[in-house]
């Protein structure tokens, strides 16, 4: 199933008859320490929740996740992911691993529902890219998913090279170089083309260049404006390097972007707030929003953390502990509101993004949104 659409499908799990088990594991290893300090964590993080006197998870969902984080840290399975993410409910027959191309931060929670903050901000942060190499001669085209890099395609162009004869060849020699510019405009033109058709396979949202510089901005000529406008940025590369290399390069200039990308988006976002009814911001008008069903975007700082209550009849989220519902009556249950509006925005197939540091976001609670409507 699509990410996105799986992601909509844990959130809209509110309460099982067995608490839901989340863990997020950084499985970026440089080396056999870093490894061994997953282990550790994982350990540790399955003994403390064996002994825990209330809301004890299902042993065997504990079982099951030991084995899987077993696999995975000795790298019998996705060996090549940078982070994992699992989900176990014995109630509701949920086993779910899911490995992506960037690493979490180590996390294991307990709780009525899948815990889904990390997993949803991975997914708004971390778009399908295509990294493309490119010179006179050859391209390769790199599929970035977000379970990592797709099917490498690689293209290869007989572009005549130069004489090197004297007489009447050097003459002609201004002649023959058009020759050549003519062969290479035509290379760049079919992967251009075979560029557009990944485009449309994969849905990709951004594009990295590499290469020499000379040659990207030859390339880039070639390539319709509403293609050009997907490139982010170039990184060098040279085409005897590996995938891994140049995927290397490309993965940090992407991090850079969506880091630029978020900050910019953030401050539209707080402008936006404060000028019309297109956003708001704080946690009571947010609240209010994500009641109504009006959110499109949810931001929450990365330690956004309030108690609150959710009404057990018509679900609605408030500040405090209260024991009936302000607006039904009804009885409520305590709730972590930062999980909780994430849960609700993400079930009506809304976005949720997690901001690391923002001085703007903290200054008015830590949480905002972008609108389907004015309120």
């Amino acid at each position: 199933m699509e990410p996105n659409a799986r992601l909509t499908e844990l959130a809209r799990i509110e309460r099982a008859e067995t608490p839901v088990v989340s863990i997020y594991l950084n499985t970026r290893w440089n080396d056999e320490h870093q490894r061994e300090r997953v282990r550790v964590f994982l350990k540790n993080e399955l003994a403390k929740a064996r002994r825990a006197p209330a809301g004890r998870a299902d042993e065997s969902d504990l079982e099951w996740i030991a084995t899987q984080g077993d696999s995975i840290i000795a790298q019998e399975r996705f060996p090549d992911a940078q982070g994992v993410a699992l989900f176990a409910c014995q109630a509701l027959a949920l086993r779910e691993v899911l490995p992506v191309r960037v690493p979490f931060e180590d996390t294991f929670v307990v709780a009525d529902a899948p815990f889904l903050r990390p997993l949803a901000a991975m997914l708004e942060q971390t778009p399908v890219a295509l990294v493309v190499f490119i010179d006179t001669e050859s391209a390769r085209l790199i599929p970035l998913t977000l379970e990592g890099a797709g099917e490498e395609v690689q293209l290869q162009s007989e572009v005549p090279g130069r004489h090197s004869r004297g007489g009447w060849a050097q003459m002609a020699q201004s002649g023959y170089q058009l020759h050549i510019e003519d062969h290479r405009g035509r290379h760049f033109e079919a992967v251009a083309e075979s560029l557009t058709r990944l485009i449309e396979r994969y849905a990709v949202k951004r594009i990295v260049m590499t290469g020499e510089a000379k040659n990207v901005t030859l390339f880039r000529k070639h390539l319709p404006p509403q293609i050009d406008r997907l490139v982010v940025g170039a990184v060098t590369a040279a085409r005897h390097e590996s995938a891994s290399a140049i995927l290397g390069r490309a993965t940090g200039l992407l991090g850079h972007v969506a880091g630029h990308d978020q900050e910019m988006a953030v401050d539209a976002v707080l402008t936006e707030a404060a000028k019309s009814r297109q956003a708001v911001a704080g946690v009571d008008e947010t609240l209010d929003a994500v009641n109504r069903g009006a959110v499109h975007q949810l931001y929450l700082l990365k330690d956004f953390r309030e108690t609150g209550t959710r009404c057990s009849a018509c679900g609605a989220l408030q500040r405090g502990i209260h024991a009936t519902c302000r607006f039904c009556g009804k009885e409520t249950k305590a709730a972590e509101l930062g999980e909780a509006m994430t849960d609700r925005v993400i079930g009506a197939q809304g976005k949720v993004e997690t901001v690391d540091v923002h001085q703007g976001l903290a200054r008015v609670g830590g949480v905002m949104a972008r609108l389907r409507f004015p309120l």
